[in-house]
């Protein structure tokens, strides 16, 4: 599938949800029909073909360098970069006030897939500035919007968002770097940051460090935490921000992770004193759709490769006669229509949850149900991407396992997918014990209700008797229970909701493929979802003592 094929698939899909309507007539002033739709998206595709993609296998295999403290980029990126803000990419769905387009989280979605599927890693670095602006522009102070909310929306500046340290990953309450005030009201943040993305680069002659720190007094804990924006320079120098090493990794290597040493730099409270980590909770939306747009994107992609590979490569049949492609052969067509239903189903839910994000804010059932997906909808796509790039490598066989061909890098990487923004397990802990255990089970019984009315109309019965299973599966859980099967029941809960997706699909998107695969994801989520139920079933069983 060509990059126009993949957006006018995208187009298809946005158009096939339902809740699209609604998102449509609050952003009349922008008339989003098909026309303008197919014209931004598949401008996005054309930036993906022209740009992105070339740089994508260069940038692999030259990787980032630190020099003379600084990091280097590989060649290609600034050039790269700078059609990507031409074209005004970095300002789709920001507000006009701040410059930015003012369009749909839906509309940056679907541009952020084609921008995913060209080159992941390139897609690495809009990510944080668009996160932090969130932030910046709901808690930080009049002085700080107007400094670097432009400018993070325009591309000329960037930013980070520092949360992990040594021995204080996942675990953020052991957070022990610290901030120090100062008389001028300003402050002075010390100690040691990792696994940020993006940590130091010369695309942008600034960077602005989402740092979270602990305040002299401050509670243990999360409590304790404060959010502060430490500028990479300030009156000219250097700050105290200092780049301790570029991680060497498996995947993403035009991507630097680094680590990151804050020295008596200088810096700004960004909203209330303790209250950094749930100030940081206002990108969570935008993080995990992110993660979901990236393994749609690469999901998509490695599909796609497995089925050219497949038509091309011709080998078997009978010795007399000329051999067949592979593509004929059942155990081939077999891996080609799971990844092919997985890949579409994983972009229906990006679209879905960013479409349901558009109304969220006015909208408590369309709340509910992003509270119910996001999780979801990172976890599934960035497995999904694993999946299909793993089963890319299988179709095209020992070319597959060579660096002649992009599966490998898709399953390079596409692993960390589902390590950052959060562990698959992590995911599975806040679906079980937030969105089904707590908060009354709103996001649940959201989805459930949504679901079941769309079961209702026309030929839903599997998807009915999937949403019968999540819900006796989720009715078991307990606290101490819930947390064994976590995971398995995660996996129930993203077999219902990719049937819902592909229950809607086949109801209401024209595109043929696209029903086809819907179709098809519909039988092996049936059957895959009775597995998932019983690892459910046996509670804390699971785990033999």
């Amino acid at each position: 599938m060509s990059y126009s094929e993949a957006a006018a698939a995208i187009v298809a899909q946005i158009e096939a949800i339902p809740e699209w309507a609604q998102v449509r007539a609050r952003h009349a002033q922008t008339d989003l029909d098909t026309a303008t739709l197919t014209q931004i998206i598949g401008a996005a595709g054309d930036l993906a073909h022209d740009v992105l993609a070339p740089f994508n296998r260069t940038g692999d295999a030259a990787g980032c360098r630190l020099v003379d403290g600084r990091v280097q980029l590989a060649p290609g990126h600034h050039a790269a970069w700078q059609a990507y803000r031409e074209g005004g990419w970095t300002t789709i769905d920001a507000p006009a006030a701040h410059g930015g387009a003012g369009l749909p989280v839906t509309v940056h979605a679907a541009c952020e897939e084609l921008v995913n599927r060209a080159a992941p890693a390139f897609g690495m670095l809009p990510t944080p500035m668009r996160c932090a602006t969130m932030v910046l522009m709901r808690y930080a102070a009049a002085a700080i919007v107007d400094e670097w909310v432009p400018r993070l929306v325009d591309g000329s500046w960037a930013a980070t968002i520092c949360i992990s340290e040594p021995d204080a990953g996942s675990d953020v309450g052991r957070v022990r770097t610290m901030a120090t005030p100062q008389d001028d009201g300003t402050w002075r943040v010390t100690g040691e940051k990792i696994w940020i993305s993006f940590g130091d680069h010369d695309l942008a002659p600034r960077i602005g460090h989402m740092v979270l720190a602990r305040t002299p007094g401050g509670a243990p804990g999360t409590a304790g935490l404060s959010l502060f924006l430490v500028p990479s320079d300030q009156d000219g120098r250097r700050n105290g921000v200092v780049v301790r090493r570029i991680e060497e990794k498996l995947g993403l290597h035009a991507s630097p992770t680094c680590a990151l040493g804050f020295e008596d730099a200088h810096a700004l409270l960004v909203g209330t004193e303790g209250r950094g980590l749930p100030q940081l909770f206002a990108m969570i939306v935008g993080m995990r759709l992110s993660v979901g747009s990236q393994g749609a994107g690469i999901a998509g992609a490695a599909a796609d490769l497995a089925a050219h590979y497949a038509t091309e490569r011709h080998q078997g049949g009978k010795p007399d006669r000329p051999a067949v492609p592979i593509a004929s052969h059942p155990d081939v067509r077999r891996m080609l229509q799971a990844s092919a239903a997985r890949a579409e189903v994983a972009r229906g839910l990006v679209l879905t949850a960013s479409v349901l994000s558009d109304l969220q804010d006015d909208d408590l059932d369309a709340a509910a149900l992003v509270a119910w997906l996001l999780p979801i909808t990172k976890t599934f796509c960035a497995e999904a991407a694993s999946l299909c790039a793993d089963q890319a490598i299988q179709v095209l066989g020992g070319a597959g396992y060579t660096r002649e061909w992009p599966a490998e890098q898709y399953l390079r990487d596409a692993r960390v997918l589902a390590i950052y923004e959060g562990t698959s397990g992590m995911q599975a802990l806040d679906l079980v014990m937030r969105r089904v255990l707590g908060d009354e089970a709103r996001p649940l019984r959201a989805f459930l209700t949504r679901a079941r009315h769309d079961a209702r109309v026309g030929d839903g019965t599997a998807l009915a008797t999937m949403l019968d299973r999540l819900e006796r599966a989720a009715a078991s859980l307990d606290r101490t229970s819930a947390q064994t099967v976590a995971y398995p029941f995660l996996q129930l809960g993203a077999l219902a909701t990719t049937a819902w997706i592909a229950t809607r699909l086949l109801r209401h998107c024209a595109d043929l493929k696209v029903a086809r695969n819907a179709r098809h994801w519909l039988k092996l989520a049936t059957i895959q979802s009775a597995a998932e139920a019983d690892l459910v079933a046996l509670g804390e069983d699971l785990l033999t003592q």
